[in-house]
């Protein structure tokens, strides 16, 4: 290593064996596994930043030797008590990327704060993708979406997939996961959904402010019972052909407009 190792608090790891690297494993291999550990692995440098800049705790920093050698990498590193440092083989054996990018976070898995029943939120219905989950979150993030209620069946917020296509989102937004229909019932804002086969289209539509859009199954869409429960159903139009939006970017679409109209 070129850069020494200053402390205590920064351990060097050489075997594959090592308890902390088998936890990270089952981390990685294993989406839901944080619910049963409460923690969480973040990767990338992008992540950890976004963590430190939020000023959310970290419990242990994991690094490559070459990215310990890196100044900049270093001192995000050191923003956690503990420190590992290990060689670049060791930490592709546990990376979720192709081309791992040689730091990451180990962090308590957060607890959610109680429902604000008067915030702009989303609802995420039984979404199966992680990537689209993820995108949702970046989106509900840059357009004022304050906490987000994933229902029982929706990928899990906090697995490594969604953190990846989430690009530090979660850091901005209170998220609740797991939750059953009846705990929807927090929430006084309205509700609107998305459907294909809504009379009243997204542009001519009187969105109210603030409300809680709720998005449905990449296939099945919204179930019925929350249909049921939505004060307004609208369908986004699509002159270039029916139902070629996905989720993630219909959300967009959706989250954007309540956005500018609420400016």
């Amino acid at each position: 290593m070129s850069a020494p190792l200053p402390g205590p608090r920064v351990q060097a790891i050489s075997s594959r064996s090592n308890p902390l690297l088998r936890q990270l494993q089952r981390l990685v291999d294993d989406g839901g596994s944080y619910r049963r550990s409460g923690t969480l692995w973040l990767e990338g440098d992008h992540l950890c930043s976004a963590l430190r800049a939020r000023g959310w705790p970290a419990r242990q920093a994991v690094l490559t030797d070459q990215a310990w050698a890196q100044p900049e990498l270093r001192d995000l590193a050191q923003w956690a008590p503990a420190v590992a440092v290990l060689p670049a083989a060791l930490f592709a054996g546990f990376s979720g990327l192709a081309s791992p990018a040689g730091i990451g976070f180990l962090i308590e898995s957060p607890q959610p704060p109680a429902i604000d029943g008067h915030a702009p939120s989303l609802v995420l219905d039984r979404l199966q993708d992680p990537g689209n989950v993820g995108s949702i979150l970046r989106s509900a993030a840059a357009f004022g979406v304050r906490q987000v209620l994933a229902l029982q069946g929706t990928a899990a917020l906090w697995s490594p997939k969604v953190l990846r296509a989430g690009m530090g989102a979660h850091f901005a937004l209170a998220l609740h996961e797991g939750l059953a229909l009846d705990a929807l019932a927090a929430l006084a804002v309205p509700w609107v959904a998305t459907s294909s086969h809504a009379s009243t289209a997204l542009p001519q539509a009187q969105l109210p402010s603030p409300c809680a859009w709720v998005l449905g199954h990449e296939g099945q869409g919204v179930s019925p019972a929350l249909l049921a429960r939505c004060a307004l159903q609208v369908r986004i139009p699509q002159p270039g052909g029916e139902e070629s939006l996905n989720v993630a970017a219909a959300a967009a679409v959706c989250l954007y407009e309540s956005a500018r109209r609420a400016a």
